[in-house]
């Protein structure tokens, strides 16, 4: 598995002008930080300098320095600012934009959505804290006290060393010791995040049966507990973390005493000009200062490993499935088949800024959303010149999911132009294993399926998403127009406004508008092979006859795979294929 921190310069280096833009802004927070340690220094020769009343030309020099180092700690930290986020938040894009090109080619089957989505929004995000609060701090801060340790030891080594001493205690010691201590609270911060993620996904997805089932106190009490666990983490990392601050005040007051007794050791024994005792005993504080932060950043930087080891797992995990496809490619083959005709698939995804083409007239396409978390497909080209009639073959095969015990073997069967065939068996059987094989979204165990026309889904679950009903159709056809829209919409007898709003996951919507609406995305998308998954599923028996009848009058010219239940449904199948 990659290290976070391989991760983090493979992508810097990917980034343009990456390196160069990550020691600028390394320059300009180095310049910031020593700015405010110059100030101090030099405020305080000033003062120290005025009170023996010189004349004023003696004054000009310090004041001017004073002035532009006040100004510049400003300025850089302003600089270092935009440097240092530009930076963080290109390569943050360049490590979100993998992570979407490597769940484009798989479709994760099995991982908890809510924790998937922690992974893929908050656990990216680490690599910008990685970057801004703990790359830049660091590099920085240590530059900072090797230059003030130099020049200080110019006028007293004795003090340059203690005050050197006192701010690797602060700068390094405190900060190691916090992010040792706290270590195993801060890892496990990151995924009890997911599992509270995935216990609020759940809820939010599940409220009303939980309550009509009564289940809806178990369920939050759950959610309490894994807030509770994440609470206590967190409680943990900051009592460790005012620990260590504690120890850095006492070192910034240990580096001021040193400063002062040595510095009036120098000064009565005449090797250091009385002004200069004023910089060292008050360079310290500013140096200090720097540190600060510094045992947030070790603490961030724990966490910030943990995410970004759970984001590499997405990265490097084996992919399930093809996902989106638009490379050519034989009919998908089983992982035992071998041999010239076998066939391969080469999943490829469009670059940013320029989405891959319209589909081609002989594909196979994932539409809508179903329960195994799928959300959008793109084409697989399967040959060209005319296009055949619909038709998906299943040849002796074997499925199951990756990693378990096949389900069943030996399957074999064709659908035809016009064609409705149901599979019909108990639950558990396998009937949702072969929907998800024949539209790619796990490899059979052996076997094969070919499709001459592209594939669409009707899931009894669709994902409608919180935008317009014309938005939603075109997850059938990204390329629609309107009047392709508003034709679909009038096919499926969803007589209602393209632009209306439905809610959130389409609360404006009854459940057999939702049905219709997913209906409408494969209208729109011209599929020649159609699966239906529990079409009639949830719905009363006047919407579920009144939407069969659109699904069956809009799939006259289609190959239909009918998953159901349902004995109306299987009636009015030609065939029926009974699995178990």
């Amino acid at each position: 598995m990659t290290s976070p921190l391989a991760l983090l310069r493979r992508l810097v280096s990917s980034t343009p002008r990456g390196w160069a833009r990550l020691v600028l802004a390394v320059a300009l927070a180095f310049g910031a930080s020593g700015a405010s340690v110059a100030l101090m220094g030099v405020s305080g020769w000033l003062l120290s300098r005025a009170a023996e009343h010189p004349p004023v030309m003696y004054l000009t020099a310090a004041a001017v320095g004073v002035r532009a180092f006040g100004i510049g700690r400003g300025a850089f930290r302003y600089l270092e600012r935009l440097v240092g986020h530009d930076i963080g938040l290109r390569v943050q894009s360049a490590l979100r934009l993998e992570t979407y090109d490597k769940l484009a080619r798989t479709t994760l089957l099995g991982r908890r959505r809510g924790d998937l989505l922690t992974r893929v929004v908050a656990d990216v995000e680490a690599v910008l804290d990685l970057v801004v609060r703990v790359l830049l701090p660091f590099a920085s801060g240590l530059f900072v006290l090797l230059v003030a340790t130099l020049i200080l030891g110019a006028f007293s080594w004795p003090a340059a060393l203690a005050i050197l001493g006192t701010a690797l205690v602060a700068g390094v010691l405190a900060p190691w010791l916090a992010s040792r201590l706290s270590a195993r609270q801060d890892a496990a911060a990151i995924p009890l995040r997911g599992a509270l993620a995935d216990i609020t996904h759940e809820i939010s997805r599940t409220a009303p049966d939980l309550v009509a089932y009564g289940a809806d106190a178990a369920a939050l009490g759950r959610l309490a507990s894994a807030d509770a666990a994440l609470r206590e983490a967190d409680d943990r990392a900051a009592w460790t973390r005012g620990l260590a601050t504690a120890l850095q005040v006492v070192a910034a007051g240990v580096a001021v005493l040193a400063g002062l007794i040595l510095g009036a050791d120098a000064v009565r024994a005449g090797v250091l000009e009385r002004p200069m005792l004023a910089v060292l005993a008050l360079t310290p504080l500013a140096l200090h200062e720097v540190f600060a932060d510094f045992t947030k950043s070790a603490q961030t930087c724990t966490r910030a490993r943990a995410a970004l080891a759970r984001v590499a797992e997405v990265l490097t995990a084996e992919p399930v499935g093809t996902g989106d496809r638009d490379e050519p490619f034989a009919p998908t083959a089983g992982a035992n088949d071998s041999g010239p005709d076998a066939g391969s698939v080469s999943p490829r995804i469009g670059a940013a800024g320029s989405p891959p083409g319209p589909p081609a007239p002989h594909e196979s396409r994932f539409v809508g959303s179903d329960r195994l978390g799928r959300t959008g497909g793109g084409p697989v080209r399967e040959g060209s010149g005319p296009a055949p009639g619909p038709r998906l073959t299943v040849r002796d095969l074997t499925l199951g999911w990756p990693g378990a015990t096949p389900l069943l073997s030996g399957l074999s069967f064709s659908i035809g132009a016009g064609e409705r065939v149901a599979v019909v068996g108990p639950s558990g059987v396998g009937k949702t294993t072969l929907a998800a094989t024949v539209l790619g979204l796990i490899p059979p165990v052996a076997g094969r399926v070919e499709a001459s026309r592209r594939i669409g889904y009707l899931a009894q679950d669709a994902h409608v998403f919180t935008t317009t009903l014309a938005e939603n159709v075109k997850i059938g056809n990204k390329h629609a127009t309107d009047d392709e829209v508003v034709a679909a919409l009038a096919r499926v007898r969803l007589n209602e406004d393209p632009a209306r709003l439905v809610g959130e996951l389409g609360a404006t919507l009854s459940g057999g508008e939702q049905r219709r609406l997913a209906l409408a995305r494969l209208v729109v998308g011209d599929y020649g092979i159609l699966v239906l998954d529990e079409p009639s599923e949830h719905l009363d028996p006047e919407t579920a006859t009144a939407l069969l009848d659109d699904v069956w009058a809009s799939s006259t010219e289609h190959a239909v795979l009918v998953i159901t239940h349902d004995p109306d449904v299987i009636a009015r199948c030609d065939r029926v294929i009974t699995l178990g």
